[in-house]
């Protein structure tokens, strides 16, 4: 389970032996070599620093000798995109996510990422929730049985898959296209935006073609995770429906 480091050399052994850490918040005014070199180290493995006062860092040790320093550790140790594509199957399909905040979404995605044989999710390491014990919670346990590699650029990330082969596949609310009348077989890429940010201009021209799910007037756009379910859940059908049209002939 995720816990809590505190102390400027906990923290700097945490970061040098490669313990999973989701953000590391140090006290406002820190300073010296000790403090330069968790800030490069963190930053060498893209992992979050943020400047606090002193006193949330208080809370957070129940009054505990931080040193002005405090790591939150990851539910679960994170892959890398590589580790992902090594293991993915002849036609592999990845979830990307750009920048979900809400913890809970974020476990609800990884759950029907499990349910349809994705093969990693891959998240950013800075404005979005990490792999905590409430996104575990949220999973239902689905977040031991896939890998999730968090990196610094989303969109670095889809030109390299781009290179290996990927379709990126985007789902936005305004999209020309409907989600059925696209072909999603193939090694695909499924980007799914932000709850507020949706895609965001930079994601969305990374993207081959962006898709829509259509709804009434009245309710313009859907819930992050439950749009990623509908696009995951299409991309299942259709590649079925390929993989019986292959057998029947």
């Amino acid at each position: 389970m995720p816990e809590v480091l505190y102390g400027r050399h906990p923290v700097k052994e945490a970061l040098k032996t490669g313990r999973p850490l989701n953000k590391i918040l140090v006290a406002r005014g820190l300073g010296g070599p000790l403090f330069h070199e968790i800030k490069n180290l963190a930053v060498s493995r893209g992992i979050t620093v943020q400047v606090v006062d002193r006193q949330a860092l208080d809370r957070l040790t129940a009054g505990g000798v931080h040193q002005g320093c405090l790591a939150f550790t990851a539910g679960k140790a994170y892959s890398t995109v590589d580790d992902i594509l090594t293991q993915a199957k002849e036609q592999p399909l990845v979830v990307v996510l750009a920048h979900i905040t809400d913890p809970r979404n974020l476990g609800a995605i990884l759950r029907t990422a499990v349910a349809c044989g994705a093969d990693g999710v891959i998240i950013p390491a800075r404005r979005a929730a990490g792999l905590t014990g409430e996104v575990a919670k949220a999973s239902a346990g689905a977040v031991e049985h896939i890998p999730v590699a968090r990196v610094t650029n989303i969109r670095h990330t889809l030109i390299y898959l781009k290179e290996h082969g990927f379709w990126v596949a985007g789902a936005e609310a305004d999209a020309p296209a409907l989600l059925w009348d696209l072909k999603l077989t193939g090694p695909l890429a499924v980007v799914v935006g932000g709850e507020a940010s949706g895609l965001g201009r930079v994601i969305r021209k990374e993207c081959d073609f962006v898709v829509r799910i259509p709804t009434a007037a009245r309710m313009p756009s859907l819930n992050a995770s439950v749009a990623a379910a509908l696009v995951l859940y299409e991309v299942v059908r259709q590649r079925r429906e390929a993989d019986a049209g292959n057998h029947n002939r």
